[in-house]
C-alpha cells in the first residue's frame, strides 16, 4: 500500500513538536535563579603540553547561578571561537549540551600560532525558555499599516497575518502555497488599491524579570576560563587535505570551515589551491543570477561591481532601498538581480506592494537551466513571528525547487544562512537565538537536495560579526564559496 505524502501542516507539527522536545522549559522567579557567566567555570578537559595543528581542543563547562548554585538542567544558549587577530585567523566552536549543567566544547585548531578562546553565554536558560514561548504566543510583536490608493489621496488601514477585528477584510491569498495576509477594508475602497505596506514594533510579552534576563550587561558574557589561549605548533602530521571540489548536493559539517588571512577555507570541498572571484568573469559569463531573500543578500549585488567592472545598475524605480536590484554586464553577458522575499517584511519604510511576490512563486516562474543560478536567504524577517510561519515557507521553498529540478535538473541553486546581527538591538524580537533555531531548521529542511550551501552563520560566528549586515571580508568570501559552486 503506497504511502500518501504528508501535508505541509503535518510536517510543520512534527517539526514543531520536535524542536519543543529540545527546548528548556523553565521559569526563574527571580533574577538570581539564572544562568550566571561569572559564576561558571571552563577548563581544558583534554590538557597536554604540546597542541598541534588539527588536534581537537576540548573545553568543559560548568554553569552556575548568581547564587552560587550548580545549575542542574541545561538549555543555556552559547557561542565559542577560537581566533588569532594577528593572523586573520578564526573558526566556530561545536557545543555539547548534556542537559545537567554540563557543556563541552570542541575546537579544532586549524592554524599554527598564539589562539585565543571565547565562550560566551548569550542568554541563559530561563532567558530561552521566556523567548521560546513568547514568539510562539502570536502575531502580536510586529503592527503593519498598508497604504491604499483612494482616487488619487493615499489612506491607510491596520494589515497582518492576524487581525482582531469585526470589521469587513481583505485577504491577499496565495492558492497554491497557502500563504495568507490580511487587511481591515476601508469604506469605499476596493482591496485591489493596496500600493505599499510598513511594519511597526508593538508591545512585549515579557514579565519583569524575563526583562531583567535580557539587559544588555547580561548578554554576551565571557565565560570565566582558567586558559585564556594556547600556542598551537605545527607538528609532523598532515592535516586537512581536501581535494574535492566544491559541488551541490554536499552539506557541510559544523565548524564546516575556518578564516586564515581573512580567506574562508571550507571543510567539505577544496579552495586553497585557487579563489574562484581571480576568474568571476568568465567564471559567470552568459549566465542569470537571481538573488531572492532579504538585505543580507541585497549586500551581495551591491559587492559584484567591485568585482566586474562592466557591471552596471538599471533603475527600475520603486521604494526605497526595497526595491529590485537589476544590474547588467553587456559586455561578458551577465544579468544579476536582486528581489526582496515576500511577507513578513519588517521595516518602519514602507515598502511597495505592487510587485509583491513570495519567494517559492519567483521560482516557479523561472524557466531554469544550465545558466541559470539562483541563491535564496530567508530569515531574519521572521525571527518576531511564530516559527511555523518561517516553516511553512522553507517547505514551500523546497517544494518549488523539487519542481524546479523536475523541469531543469541544470539549474543551479544555493541556500545562504541567515547570519548573525546586532545584540544591542531588541532581543525579544531579534534575538540570534531566534536566528540559530531558524538555522538549524534550513539545515535540516534543504538537507537531500541538490542546492549548495553557504554557511553565513558558521562564518559570522568564527569572524565575531555583531551586525546584520556583515563587513566586506564576510561578504567577500560568501561570494568567493557561491562561485566555487559554479566554475
Amino acid at each position: 500500500m503506497t504511502r500518501q505524502p504528508k501535508t505541509i501542516t503535518e510536517e510543520t507539527t512534527e517539526i514543531m513538536t520536535f524542536i519543543n522536545g529540545t527546548m528548556p522549559h523553565v521559569e526563574a522567579a527571580n533574577f538570581n535563579e539564572s544562568t550566571s557567566a561569572v559564576h561558571s567555570t571552563s577548563i581544558i578537559f583534554n590538557y597536554k603540553p604540546k597542541f598541534c595543528v588539527g588536534d581537537t581542543l576540548i573545553l568543559q563547562m560548568e554553569m552556575f547561578n548568581y547564587l552560587g548554585k550548580r545549575k542542574t538542567y541545561g538549555g543555556d544558549f552559547l557561542r565559542a571561537r577560537i581566533f588569532s587577530p594577528n593572523l586573520g585567523a578564526a573558526a566556530s566552536g561545536r557545543i555539547e549540551d548534556f542537559n545537567n549543567g554540563s557543556y563541552n566544547v570542541y575546537f579544532t585548531l586549524f592554524w599554527e600560532g598564539p589562539v585565543q578562546i571565547s565562550i560566551l553565554l548569550m542568554h541563559p536558560s530561563e532567558g530561552i525558555a521566556a523567548l521560546w514561548k513568547n514568539r510562539n504566543i502570536g502575531y502580536r510583536y510586529i503592527k503593519y499599516t498598508g497604504t491604499f490608493l483612494n482616487d488619487s489621496r493615499e489612506v491607510h488601514t491596520e494589515c497582518g497575518f492576524e487581525l482582531n477585528s469585526q470589521k469587513e477584510i481583505c485577504e491577499y491569498a496565495d492558492k497554491k502555497y497557502g500563504d495568507i495576509f490580511y487587511c481591515i477594508k476601508l469604506p469605499g475602497v476596493p482591496c485591489e488599491a493596496f500600493i505599499s505596506l510598513r511594519s511597526g514594533n508593538a508591545g512585549s510579552y515579557l514579565t519583569n524579570v524575563g526583562k531583567s534576563l535580557f539587559t544588555r550587561s547580561n548578554i554576551a558574557v565571557e565565560i570565566c576560563k582558567t586558559v585564556g589561549g594556547l600556542d598551537v605548533f605545527k607538528c609532523s602530521k598532515t592535516f586537512m587535505n581536501v581535494t574535492s571540489k566544491c559541488k551541490t548536493g554536499t552539506s557541510p559539517p559544523f565548524p564546516g570551515g575556518y578564516f586564515l588571512k581573512n580567506q574562508w577555507f571550507p571543510l567539505h570541498c577544496n579552495l586553497s589551491s585557487f579563489q574562484p572571484l581571480n576568474n568571476i568573469q568568465t567564471c559567470l559569463a552568459g549566465k542569470m543570477i537571481y538573488l531572492m531573500g532579504d538585505s543580507t543578500l541585497r549586500q551581495w549585488i551591491e559587492f559584484f561591481p567591485k568585482l566586474l567592472k562592466d557591471l552596471k545598475f538599471y533603475n527600475i524605480h520603486g521604494i526605497g532601498w526595497h526595491k529590485t536590484f537589476m544590474a547588467y554586464d553587456f559586455k561578458n553577458n551577465i544579468y544579476i538581480q536582486w528581489k526582496k522575499h515576500g511577507h513578513p517584511f519588517v521595516t518602519q519604510s514602507f515598502f511597495n506592494m505592487k510587485d509583491h511576490s513570495y519567494t517559492p512563486n519567483e521560482i516557479d516562474r523561472l524557466a531554469g537551466g544550465s545558466n541559470t543560478i539562483i541563491v535564496i536567504s530567508l530569515g531574519q524577517h521572521f525571527r518576531c513571528f511564530p516559527l511555523p510561519l518561517f516553516i511553512k515557507r522553507l517547505l514551500n521553498v523546497r517544494r518549488a525547487i523539487e519542481s524546479l529540478f523536475l523541469r531543469s535538473p541544470d539549474t543551479k541553486v544555493i541556500i545562504k544562512s541567515e547570519n548573525t546581527r546586532e545584540i544591542n538591538t531588541d532581543v525579544e524580537r531579534f534575538s540570534d537565538f531566534h536566528g540559530y533555531i531558524q538555522y538549524l531548521i534550513v539545515q535540516n529542511l534543504f538537507s537531500g537536495l541538490n542546492v549548495g550551501v553557504i554557511d553565513a552563520w558558521d562564518m559570522t560566528v568564527a569572524f565575531g560579526s555583531y551586525n546584520v549586515h556583515p563587513p566586506e571580508e564576510v561578504i567577500r568570501n560568501q561570494i568567493n564559496l557561491f562561485l566555487s559552486y559554479i566554475c
